[in-house]
């Protein structure tokens, strides 16, 4: 059984640096940052932290070996050569999924069927299996993915992706996923003693995310994952790792947080999903129009996602809402303002230009993140 593990933490385009400081936050010092994902070697209790605490990665999986490969010939043995026995048991359940990108081997139905059978072999020889595998349990989700004829072979360790936390029983026309929206208050310098809020809030994903950054709760605290289920991390690794979760939450901190929306739907929405995130109490939501949203204290922040004017009609109606709220919060220079979208005229039309600009990605909408500074009028910013 392994006892160091090579971990990859998927990542969405733009928000790699993101997940390599989570990573380091939680003391695994040895990353390396590429495209779409991080890569770090850890002990095996880092797989139920990381998946419990990673806040804006898509999947947590192990890497079983990496190798160059250009023919069916050299895929099937250097992944027979793998040490395939030490992760997945005589009755472990492991579908194998594919990606090629550049390689020669292309067809990725082949490659599965490749990489398939060559972990039977190995798991039927280390196991002293003569007949078929039963494949009756845990489930060991396996990657082969091809990048320019290099083989990566991977286990899934999360099962759901990481953005699934379990408390989203609603959602509107174009929800913002979970990690995104961690990472959009992640990239501010918002702290749980000041206000936040989010004016057009949907189902008030960004506020539910922001306040289990404000209590330092574990995203992953309300879920169960893939790798619970395996033999060689133990029930007692995944104890400990929800007993330290439970430890690290503050939930004495308190929060001033407020969404509102348009909608009265979507405030039900997302006063349902805040009461199935435990945070009933700590969000308030008002239904009422961005226009009419007046800040009543200093130092605020606004963290949105407004709607993009991307369909035709909602385009005046959309760009009309953005110089309004540029009016508004010039009267309230010590607010800072940050605005995901994907409308390239957004600061003529709020009327600034901002402070720091950073391209991101919502799904396949290319979206850039407008980011205001505002002045405090006290001391203590960091």
């Amino acid at each position: 059984m392994p006892t160091t593990v090579t971990l990859l933490a998927t990542s969405a385009m733009g928000l790699e640096s993101i997940v390599a400081n989570e990573v380091k936050a939680l003391g695994y010092e040895d990353v390396q940052v590429e495209n779409g994902k991080v890569i770090f070697k850890a002990d095996v209790q880092a797989i139920p932290r990381c998946n419990l605490w990673l806040r804006t990665a898509d999947r947590l999986k192990v890497i079983i070996g990496e190798f160059e490969a250009t023919t069916f010939d050299e895929l099937f043995e250097q992944t027979k050569a793998l040490a395939w026995h030490e992760y997945i048991p005589e009755d472990g359940s492991f579908p194998v999924t594919g990606k090629s990108v550049k390689s020669k081997l292309y067809s990725v139905p082949d490659c599965q069927s490749i990489v398939k059978k060559a972990i039977v072999e190995k798991l039927k020889q280390k196991h002293g299996v003569a007949s078929r595998m039963p494949e009756s349990g845990a489930l060991y989700k396996v990657e082969i993915a091809l990048l320019k004829d290099k083989a990566t072979l991977t286990i899934d360790t999360s099962g759901a992706g990481l953005h699934k936390r379990g408390y989203r029983i609603g959602q509107g026309e174009a929800p913002l996923k979970e990690t995104l929206a961690a990472a959009l208050v992640q990239l501010t310098n918002w702290k749980p003693d000041y206000p936040l809020v989010d004016v057009f809030c949907g189902s008030g994903t960004i506020l539910i995310e922001a306040a289990f950054i404000g209590q330092n709760i574990a995203p992953g605290f309300n879920r169960s994952f893939a790798s619970e289920e395996w033999a060689w991390i133990g029930d007692k690794r995944w104890a400990q790792a929800f007993d330290e979760a439970e430890s690290l939450a503050n939930y004495d901190q308190a929060l001033d947080i407020t969404g509102s929306d348009i909608d009265p739907k979507m405030i039900e929405i997302a006063k349902n999903n805040a009461m199935e995130a435990g945070l009933a109490d700590l969000i308030q939501w008002k239904q009422m129009q961005a226009t009419d949203f007046q800040p009543k204290v200093p130092n605020g922040y606004i963290i949105s996602n407004p709607p993009y004017g991307e369909r035709i009609g909602d385009k005046k109606q959309v760009e009309a809402l953005y110089e309004a709220l540029g009016e508004t919060m010039r009267l309230h220079p010590s607010w800072s303002v940050y605005v995901l979208t994907s409308n390239e005229k957004f600061e003529s039309l709020y009327g600034a230009k901002a402070t720091k600009r950073r391209k991101l990605f919502n799904g396949f909408i290319k979206v850039d993140y407008y980011q205001y500074f505002g002045k405090h009028e006290k001391k203590g910013e960091s």
